[in-house]
C-alpha cells in the first residue's frame, strides 16, 4: 500500500494535467472558433471565464460532498461529466451555446481539488505532505505546459473541433486505474469523521469561516491563482499580439513556462519536507516558500518597463517558474492548518474566483487600452496583496479550528 499509494498520486497529477488540459483547450481554439462565431475581445474574454463561474460555484458543496460520500465516487461522475461536454463543444452555433458547454465543463472539475487532497491528507504525513502535494500539483503546471501546444497542434493540424473530440475521448480512459487502485474501502474513499464528533478529519464550513486563516488564505490564493489564470488564458495572445508570434511558438512559450513552474513546484515541495523532517517549524517554512514565490512571480511586472522583446518574454518565463516555490507549499500549509476537504474547497472557490475575473477583465483592459500593459500591472497589484495575507493574516492555526491530527496512512 505504501508503494501504491505513490503511484495514486502520480495518477492524481495526470487526473490534473487532463483537467486542464480540458481547461485551457479554449484558448487554442478561440483564434478559429471565435473568428467563427464572429466574438469580440470582450465575448471571448467572457466564453473563456465561464468555465470558471460553475467551478467555483461548484466547490464547497464538491468538498461536502467528497467528505460524506468519499473521492472514489465523487471524481468518477466528475470526469465522465467534464469530458462529454467538452466533447459537446464541437456542436456549438452560437456564444451562449459555448459558454453551456464550459458551465459543465466547469461543474464536472469542481471536485477534483478537494478530493485529490483529501486523499493525500489520509495517506502521507506532514514530512511526506509537501512532495506529496507538488507531484500533485505539477500537473496543475504540466496541463497548461502540454494542453497549450497539444491543443494548438491538433488545432493547426485536424481542426479545433477534431481536437476537442480527441480530447474529450482520451480523459475518460484515465478511470480505469483509478477505479482499480482507490477501492471502495480505502480511507479517502468512506467519509470523514467531523471535528465535532471528536476527530480531526474535517474542519466544518462555519469553524473555516470563522478563521482569520482562513480569510488569508482565501485572498492570497485569489493572487496567486489571477496570475496563473491571466498567464493560462491570455498569454499566448500576449506572445502574439505583442511579440508577433505564431499560434505554435506562442503556445510552446506558454508550455515552457508551465512546464518550469512544474519542476520547480516539485523541488520546493521536497525541500520544505525535508527542512520539516530536519527539526523545521512547518509552518513557518510553507510560508517562507510562498512569500519568496510570490515575490518572484511579481517581477513579470517589470517586464512593461523595458522596451527589449527578449527581456519581455524571459521575465514572463521566469516569473511563472518562480511561483512554483509557492505551489506546493501554499496548498499543503491549508492541510496543516485546516483538516479536511471543505478548507481545501473554500481556497479553492478563492483560486477560481481568479478564473471568473482574470480573463474578463484582461479582455476588458485589452479593449479598452489597446495593450497589455494595464493587466500586467494588475497581476503585479495581485501578488503583493498575496505577499501581505500570507505574511499578516497567515500566521498560526485560529483558536476556533481544531489543531489538525495525523492522517491516516496506509501501511
Amino acid at each position: 500500500m505504501t508503494e501504491k499509494r505513490w503511484w495514486v498520486v502520480c495518477w492524481l497529477s495526470l487526473g490534473m494535467v487532463i483537467a486542464y488540459i480540458d481547461r485551457v483547450n479554449l484558448t487554442s481554439a478561440m483564434p478559429e472558433l471565435g473568428k467563427m462565431l464572429a466574438l469580440d475581445e470582450e465575448q471571448r474574454g467572457m466564453a473563456l471565464s465561464a468555465f470558471f463561474w460553475t467551478y467555483t460555484i461548484g466547490q464547497i458543496p464538491a468538498g461536502m460532498l467528497v467528505d460524506r460520500y468519499g473521492v472514489r465516487l465523487l471524481y468518477t461522475a466528475g470526469i465522465v461529466l467534464w469530458s462529454l461536454a467538452s466533447m459537446a463543444t464541437i456542436a456549438v452555433g452560437g456564444l451562449g451555446a459555448l459558454i453551456a458547454t464550459r458551465l459543465i465543463v466547469g461543474l464536472g472539475e469542481s471536485v477534483v481539488t478537494s478530493s485529490s487532497l483529501r486523499y493525500i491528507r489520509a495517506h502521507f504525513a506532514e514530512k511526506e505532505r509537501g512532495f506529496a502535494v507538488g507531484v500533485y500539483m505539477t500537473g496543475t503546471k504540466i496541463g497548461p505546459a502540454v494542453g497549450l501546444p497539444l491543443a494548438g497542434f491538433l488545432v493547426v493540424q485536424y481542426g479545433w473541433q477534431a481536437m476537442f473530440l480527441m480530447m474529450g475521448i482520451g480523459s475518460l480512459l484515465w478511470l480505469g486505474p483509478w477505479l482499480g487502485w482507490v477501492k471502495s474501502s480505502d480511507p479517502a474513499a468512506v467519509p470523514a469523521l467531523p471535528s465535532s464528533a471528536g476527530g480531526a478529519d474535517s474542519v466544518s464550513l462555519g469553524e473555516a469561516l470563522k478563521s482569520r486563516v482562513m480569510w488569508g488564505i482565501i485572498i492570497g490564493t485569489y493572487c496567486y491563482m489571477y496570475f496563473v489564470y491571466y498567464c493560462m488564458t491570455w498569454m499566448p495572445q500576449y506572445f502574439q499580439k505583442t511579440h508577433g508570434m505564431s499560434i505554435k511558438d506562442s503556445n510552446w512559450f506558454g508550455g515552457v513556462s508551465f512546464g518550469g513552474m512544474a519542476a520547480v513546484a516539485a523541488i520546493g515541495g521536497w525541500v520544505a519536507d525535508r527542512m520539516i523532517a530536519r527539526g523545521a517549524e512547518p509552518i513557518f517554512v510553507r510560508r517562507l516558500f510562498t512569500v519568496a514565490g510570490f515575490l518572484l512571480a511579481a517581477m513579470q511586472t517589470l517586464s512593461v518597463f523595458t522596451d527589449s522583446k527578449e527581456l519581455m518574454i524571459g521575465l514572463t518565463v521566469a516569473s511563472l517558474c518562480g511561483l512554483g516555490l509557492a505551489t506546493a507549499n501554499y496548498w499543503a500549509l491549508t492541510q496543516t492548518l485546516m483538516p479536511g476537504a471543505v478548507p481545501v474547497a473554500v481556497q479553492n472557490t478563492a483560486a477560481n474566483l481568479a478564473g471568473i475575473v482574470a480573463p474578463w477583465l484582461t479582455g476588458w483592459m485589452v479593449k479598452q487600452t489597446g495593450s497589455f500593459d494595464a493587466p500586467i500591472k494588475a497581476v503585479g497589484i495581485w501578488l503583493l496583496l498575496g505577499v501581505f495575507a500570507y505574511l499578516v493574516m497567515v500566521r498560526r492555526p485560529a483558536s476556533a479550528v481544531p489543531a489538525a491530527a495525523p492522517p491516516t496512512v496506509a501501511a
